[in-house]
């Protein structure tokens, strides 16, 4: 192992693991994720690079993936090569700012949830009542009104912010450890910039351990 090479250090989103990015032509998702994990393998052993995982999201992953029916070896690699590790929640520090940063997005985000739900009132205002339950043709429109409801309220108040445990999971992980965030989802990535962290485009995460690998002369 070259010694001047600093450790590497990266936390997993489940996100890595599912998006299409990471595949090759005409490979699986099974094949892509067992091709991901030997990388990880060959960077630990060889560049001591660590990859890091909190359980939650571990389980989070594991349900996708029992869901996608992939094969128990894939589970056997996961467990063997990304490390499980809970975040120290009580000793990592969070500046304020982000937290002021969170509760002032998270107001304008609910805001705009309402202006939502308004502009769909007034379009279901604007159908004709004496249909109301006799014809199909109303229920269709009714139905629309509510399919984008449904769409245009997830897009104001989750997309692009933090809306889970698990994504929280992760960033201060990753700050507790000063690691690399590997993900695809655009909410964690602009939090990540916000938290100071470093953060790598799930797709593009095995070209970088190729390349790390194939700048040292390590082979595959």
């Amino acid at each position: 192992m070259p010694a001047e090479l600093r450790r590497q250090q990266f936390v997993l989103d489940t996100s890595l693991f599912i998006t299409d990015e990471i595949r090759e032509p005409e490979e699986t998702l099974e094949d892509a994720i067992l091709r991901l994990l030997d990388l990880i393998a060959t960077a630990r052993l060889e560049l001591n690079i660590s990859c890091h995982m909190p359980p939650s999201i571990h389980d989070e992953l594991v349900t996708m993936l029992r869901e996608r029916d992939v094969s128990e070896e894939v589970f056997h690699r996961l467990e063997t090569w990304v490390v499980r590790k809970s975040p120290d929640r009580y000793g990592v520090d969070i500046p304020a700012d982000i937290v002021y940063q969170f509760v002032d997005e998270m107001s304008d985000r609910v805001d705009r949830g309402l202006r939502v739900s308004e502009e769909a009132l007034r379009e279901v205002e604007q159908l004709d009542p004496d249909t109301l339950g006799t014809s199909e043709d109303y229920m269709t429109e009714a139905d629309r009104v509510l399919s984008n409801l449904r769409d245009k309220y997830r897009q104001a108040l989750r997309q692009g912010v933090l809306d889970s445990r698990e994504d929280f999971d992760l960033l201060v992980l990753a700050k507790e450890l000063e690691a690399g965030v590997v993900t695809e989802d655009r909410g964690i990535i602009s939090w990540a910039d916000r938290f100071g962290l470093r953060y790598v485009r799930g797709g593009q995460f095995p070209t970088l351990l190729e390349e790390y690998l194939r700048a040292t002369g390590v082979e595959e």
